[in-house]
């Protein structure tokens, strides 16, 4: 299903993190896993744009590592303030869920 840039792009950096909150990894395997779960529009310089605006703003950890195929990669992992802005990201769509929900409910949709 095709869904709208401007919607994903409020929820895009909350899934990133989610990915991340499972275990280290970089730029182009969270890309893959976006485009796994059906976010095929999502590109790696999208992805790369919220891990450099995540780094910013010191929710990750990074680590740059040696890679047999290529370049040196930058891992990454949560840390404990990227732990606390997923938790909060996912009481807000929590709530917005729900009462998106209700809307539908009482309007019949």
């Amino acid at each position: 299903m095709k869904i709208s840039t401007e919607m994903l792009k409020g929820v895009l950096e909350g899934i990133v993190l989610q990915i991340i909150s499972e275990g280290e990894t970089y730029g182009y395997e969270i890309t893959k896993n976006l485009n796994d779960h059906g976010f095929e529009d999502v590109v790696e310089g999208t992805v790369y744009t919220i891990l450099m605006r995540l780094e910013k703003h010191q929710l990750v950890t990074v680590e740059k590592k040696k890679s047999s195929l290529g370049p040196a990669r930058k891992f990454y992992q949560l840390n404990d303030t990227g732990q606390q802005r997923l938790t909060l990201f996912w009481k807000h769509w929590t709530f917005l869920t729900a009462q998106m929900n209700h809307l539908k409910e009482d309007h019949h949709v």
